[in-house]
C-alpha cells in the first residue's frame, strides 16, 4: 500500500482538494509546453496534458528502485467554449474577452487525472457544463483587477468570486475547481492508496 504520492502539479487548489480527502502527497511541479496542436480535439488535449506532467515528473525521479514503485498524480483542468479550450488569461483584455464568451450561456470543463508508475498508468477525464449569467464589460474588467482571474483556465475560479456569475452547474464542483474527487478517488483505490475521513470527534 502506497502512503504518500507525488503531486506534479504547484496548484493550491489540487493541494487543498487532496489534503480534503486525506492523501499525503508531496509537491512537485511540472512545467511542459501546453500548446494545443493543430486541430487536436479539446477531449484530447486535456488528456495529453495530464499524461505527459506526469511522464515529466516520473522521469525526474531518481534513478533507484524504489522510484519504480513511486506514485505521482497529475491533472490538466481546460474551459472549453464553442469547441476552443480558452487556457490562461494573458492580461485584462483577454480574460474580459474570454468572460465576455462565457457570458449568458452554457460551457464545458474538462478535467483529466493520470495516476501511475513508472510501469502502470491510468487516465480519467471528468466533464462538467456550467452556464453563467449575463456578464458586463464593466464587471468583467472589475473581476480581473481583484486578481483572482490570473493563472485561471477561462479566466476565472468558482471557489471565489466567480461564483456568483453561475446560474447553474452540471457535474463536478471539485472538477471545476481542478480536481475531480469522486474519480480521483476511484484512481487512488485502483493503486491502493488510502483515503482518511476526517474524525469529527463524535456527534454534531
Amino acid at each position: 500500500m502506497t502512503e504518500s504520492i507525488i503531486l506534479a502539479s504547484a496548484s493550491a487548489r489540487r493541494q487543498e482538494l487532496l489534503s480534503q480527502i486525506g492523501v499525503r502527497f508531496t509537491v512537485r511541479r511540472q512545467d511542459i509546453d501546453e500548446t494545443i496542436r493543430r486541430g487536436e480535439l479539446a477531449n484530447d488535449y486535456v488528456i495529453r496534458m495530464a499524461q505527459e506532467k506526469a511522464d515529466s515528473a516520473l522521469r525526474a525521479l531518481p534513478s533507484s528502485k524504489d522510484s519504480i514503485n513511486s506514485l505521482v498524480l497529475a491533472a490538466d483542468t481546460s474551459v472549453v467554449c464553442d469547441a476552443d479550450v480558452l487556457g490562461k488569461p494573458s492580461d485584462e483584455a483577454n480574460a474580459v474577452d474570454m468572460l465576455r464568451r462565457l457570458s449568458g450561456r452554457e460551457h464545458r470543463v474538462l478535467c483529466a487525472v493520470t495516476l501511475g508508475t513508472q510501469n502502470k498508468q491510468r487516465t480519467i477525464l471528468s466533464e462538467s457544463r456550467v452556464r453563467f449569467r449575463e456578464i458586463s464589460v464593466a464587471e468583467a474588467q472589475q473581476y480581473y483587477r481583484s486578481g483572482e482571474p490570473q493563472g485561471k483556465a477561462g479566466a476565472y475560479a468558482i471557489q471565489g468570486y466567480a461564483a456568483v456569475f453561475v446560474e447553474q452547474l452540471t457535474g463536478s464542483y471539485s472538477g471545476v475547481m481542478g480536481l475531480p474527487l469522486f474519480e480521483t478517488a476511484q484512481l487512488l483505490a485502483e493503486f491502493s492508496v488510502p483515503i482518511h475521513a476526517i474524525d469529527s470527534g463524535g456527534s454534531k
